[in-house]
């Protein structure tokens, strides 16, 4: 699964790489392309303005009536219906100049050559008798423009290089050509230009334009017949990398979608194999030590049964009583244990009835106590009190706060190798009291502490539980104290005892 993981992540990052790159290189190729097309555009809109001027200077030259043609002359004949066409074709070349106040540029007057055509169509018909009818036509001169034209563009491509630059092309007419080369394309993305002369910037260039490599894009501009020239137009998409990662933004965003819900399935399945095999962990502790737990008061119960069955201690009053007492204590250690199962059971579900009245929480602390000054005296240990609050009156449940200290003083009980010897404070706090239990067992570490509350929980070393028990007691305290909207506070360090700090509201 991992492995089939990391293949997924590494194939969907190389289509989006692969993606990327592809969208790059078409944007490049279109805006190449634009280029290209913009420097055509300039340069044939300078021809073709220049060229009007010539052409309506020439038009205003009229050709002499006594005007030498280079003429050719050919005939057709058509034997069937007997006509005779007799062609003239004439070809008139004259020299002019034009002045370079006409083109508004800082060179001399220049000589063009005008070119002008004539034909004479000569249509000779038989008739019946013999007779021969002549008609003849004439056409209007005209100019060869397209021959003008080609050859007035290869004269001026050399004559405008000497043209300052500004006079050539302006800012406006550049921006007007790329927007509409942008719009034809369907690329909609901001640009900056500069036209540059040798390597050198000119005058003409946009507000915000800087030289960058990576978004920059140059077509020579203004090139002559030898396919040589001094200008660059330069152009700055400084949104390029925005623009291409927009065009696949949508399938790239769907395909991460997908991916990171595969990524979290596969985390999620993972979190529940390691819960699953901790619980199993825990149910199997659990069993055992439940086993354990009830064990040992089953075996006790028996053997003093079966000593009681003996005829010889039957008026042993005093035997007897001890034995019974001992019966009577394992039987309500057996009923604490199950007790404390089905209260963490209840929590669990919600079921846990809280029924919360004013208590005094001295009396409280003196009752849990009494549950528990029979285990501390036959280890030889001792439990004092510090009542030194002023205000003990709390909204609770006298029950339920009962199996809390209870429950904190036997934690302090079990985890101490030698006499157990517990203290315990109480002290107001603003509108808060605190009690105190103090015990002076083994303590535990920072990483234990952030634990112990945990359901199930027992600091053990190795795979051996020091102590027997469920790790159900401070789960249940914790829970409790949440419900009465109180704190407890853990402080401890390895050999050096435990306190722990319980903190709830007074009435007030």
């Amino acid at each position: 699964m991992s492995l089939s993981l990391l293949g997924i992540i590494f194939v969907q990052g190389y289509w989006i790489k692969n993606s990327y790159d592809t969208r790059e290189d078409q944007f490049t190729l279109n805006v190449r392309q634009l280029l290209i097309s913009v420097s055509k555009e300039i340069q044939l809109n300078e021809v073709e303005k220049y060229y009007d001027i010539y052409s309506s200077f020439i038009d205003t030259i009229q050709v002499p009536d006594q005007a030498s043609f280079s003429e050719l002359i050919y005939t057709i004949t058509n034997e069937r219906n007997d006509e005779t066409y007799i062609f003239s074709d004439g070809v008139l070349e004259e020299n002019y100049k034009l002045s370079n106040s006409a083109l508004d540029l800082d060179i001399e007057n220049i000589q063009f050559k005008k070119i002008t055509s004539r034909r004479i169509t000569t249509k000779i018909t038989s008739g019946i008798d013999g007779s021969k009818s002549v008609q003849s036509k004439t056409e209007s001169f005209k100019r060869l423009k397209d021959y003008e034209q080609n050859q007035f563009e290869k004269a001026y491509k050399n004559i405008l290089a000497k043209a300052p630059i500004h006079k050539r092309i302006s800012g406006n007419k550049i921006e007007k050509l790329v927007k509409s080369q942008l719009k034809e394309r369907g690329l909609s993305t901001n640009f900056e230009y500069a036209v540059y002369s040798n390597d050198l910037a000119t005058k003409i260039h946009s507000k915000n334009f800087t030289l960058d490599p990576t978004s920059t894009y140059g077509v020579p501009l203004f090139v002559n017949d030898d396919m040589k020239t001094s200008f660059q137009l330069y152009v700055n998409f400084s949104d390029k990398k925005r623009f291409v990662l927009k065009s696949i933004l949508g399938m790239a965003i769907l395909s991460l979608v997908f991916t990171g819900i595969i990524i979290f399935t596969y985390a999620s399945a993972l979190r529940q194999l390691q819960k699953q095999r901790q619980i199993s962990q825990i149910k199997t502790d659990f069993i055992n030590n439940m086993t354990h737990e009830f064990k040992t008061p089953i075996a006790t119960i028996n053997l003093a049964l079966d000593a009681l069955k003996n005829p010889k201690v039957a008026d042993d009053k005093e035997f007897i009583a001890r034995y019974h007492n001992m019966i009577r204590e394992e039987n309500r250690r057996m009923h604490t244990q199950v007790e404390n199962v089905l209260r963490i059971s209840k929590l669990e579900k919600n079921e846990l009835d809280l029924e919360k009245d004013e208590i005094n929480l001295e009396y409280i602390i003196e009752d849990a106590i009494t549950h528990v000054s029979l285990i501390v005296e036959d280890k030889g240990g001792y439990i004092k009190t510090h009542l030194n609050a002023a205000n003990a009156m709390v909204y609770g449940s006298d029950i339920h706060l009962t199996n809390v200290i209870v429950n904190v003083i036997d934690n302090g009980i079990k985890y101490t190798e030698g006499t157990p010897e517990i203290d315990i404070y109480t002290e107001n706090e603003g509108n808060n009291i605190l009690i105190k239990v103090v015990d002076k067992g083994i303590g535990m570490s920072k990483a234990v502490q952030n634990k112990i509350f945990e359901k199930f929980y027992r600091e053990q070393m190795g795979n051996i539980h020091n102590v027997k028990g469920h790790g159900l007691g401070l789960s249940y305290v914790k829970r409790i104290l949440d419900d009465h909207d109180a704190e407890i506070i853990v402080e401890s360090e390895k050999g050096k005892g435990t306190t722990f700090i319980i903190k709830l509201h007074l009435i007030t």
